[in-house]
């Protein structure tokens, strides 16, 4: 009798902790259940209000809920990234620029899980008429030896265009939204012509551009605005293609760089938003122009716009500039400084204006005894770079212009 009362007193205590296990866990359930849904944008925000030019604007959520938003009507010009989130997160308002007359607005509704829905309004300012030349003030140029000439034009009206002397140009048309010019080879004078965009129903509107062709003097003219890689401030590198990467229209251009044998035979010219990069790191690399187009033998001024490399954090490369004429002729010079030196991020953060394409800070040497054979060479220091200077030497170069002198 005594074992089997201990097995029943052992049992009951077996029940009782189960019993406040299960208690216990009851109480771990309740504990865990969330508190009253709530949801709120810092700053209590229910409205944004944009102006013609759109915007982007970042909103921090507070909610102990999974929401979402959406559109109330489909909308083109309004968007919000990310539309939903857990808990606590950021959104953003993405308002695109209103080209049209007319003021617009969107609402979004927040839906949040346990609680009625909210709305969030948006509204945008309408335009004015406008005509805009892209880089109407800088003027277009066709090169001596003929071409074309894209002028872009930027409207949100009717438009048509006239041009004041059209006597030397070969072909002009409206297409899409551009104007293209055509000329041929210019034997003679600098020319000039006035492309006039205006719009028949806002005539007030009409914008005018400076359309010149050099004179015959002028050989080779090269702003490289066919290439539009990676970034156009200068320290920052990501995205630019170098030579070898280039596609073969960009290669039938006619310019060339040498393989660097020590750098895998890789080509080290890089293509950037309108201009080009010499050289990495350890290695220079060099751009070959076309032979020139010269009849007999010549002398040429070689006029281009160079800068020299700075790191985002300031540091400044050794910028030593090489030039030779390859196949005939003499260069004056064999080397140049490039003074010219972009501003580092922190000069860009402040807000200083450092234009390092500025005609004024051009470079230039001459080449005596050109024929139809030369070919000009600009190389960053060396190919070979390891233990010379810094082991940096890289260089930017733009505009490049050879005109026959005498």
């Amino acid at each position: 009798m005594k074992n089997i009362k201990t097995r029943y007193s052992l049992s009951a205590i077996v029940v009782i902790f189960i019993l406040l296990g299960i208690t216990v866990i009851s109480c771990d359930k309740e504990e865990s259940v969330p508190g009253e849904a709530f949801f709120e944008i810092e700053g209590n925000h229910e409205r944004l209000e944009a102006d013609v030019t759109g915007v982007t604007q970042r909103y921090v959520v507070r909610s102990n809920r999974p929401w979402k938003i959406s559109l109330k009507e489909a909308s083109d010009w309004v968007r919000v990234f990310p539309d939903e989130g857990e808990d606590d997160g950021i959104f953003r308002i993405i308002v695109q620029e209103n080209i049209g007359f007319n003021s617009r607005s969107a609402e979004f509704i927040i839906d949040v899980e346990g609680m009625t829905s909210k709305t969030f309004r948006v509204e945008q300012e309408g335009n004015v008429p406008f005509i805009v030349i892209e880089n109407g003030d800088d003027g277009v140029n066709i090169p001596s030896m003929g071409g074309e000439a894209f002028i872009d034009v930027f409207t949100n009206v009717d438009w048509d265009y006239s041009i004041d002397d059209e006597s030397w140009l070969s072909n002009h048309e409206k297409k899409e939204s551009s104007v293209i010019l055509s000329a041929d080879r210019n034997a003679g004078e600098k020319r000039s012509a006035i492309l006039t965009i205006y719009s028949p129903s806002f005539p007030d509107l009409a914008q005018e551009v400076v359309v010149t062709q050099s004179s015959g003097a002028v050989i080779l003219e090269e702003n490289f605005d066919w290439l539009a890689y990676g970034n156009a401030i200068p320290y920052e590198t990501s995205g630019e293609r170098r030579y070898d990467l280039w596609t073969q229209e960009e290669k039938d251009r006619g310019w060339y760089s040498t393989p660097v044998e020590s750098s895998s035979g890789q080509q080290l010219c890089y293509a950037r938003q309108g201009f080009v990069k010499l050289g990495k790191t350890n290695f220079g690399g060099d751009i070959i122009s076309p032979k020139l187009d010269i009849d007999g033998v010549a002398n040429v001024k070689v006029t281009f716009k160079a800068a020299g490399y700075i790191s985002a954090g300031g540091a400044i490369d050794d910028n030593i500039l090489r030039v030779a004429a390859l196949g005939a002729g003499s260069a004056s010079v064999s080397e140049l400084i490039i003074d010219n030196i972009p501003n580092s991020r922190a000069q860009d953060d402040a807000g200083i204006i450092n234009d390092i394409w500025d005609p004024a800070r051009a470079y230039s040497f001459m080449i005596s005894g050109a024929t139809s054979e030369t070919q000009i060479q600009f190389l960053g220091g060396a190919f070979e770079l390891t233990g010379v200077g810094q082991g940096k030497n890289r260089i930017f170069l733009d505009d490049v212009k050879v005109e026959i002198v005498d």
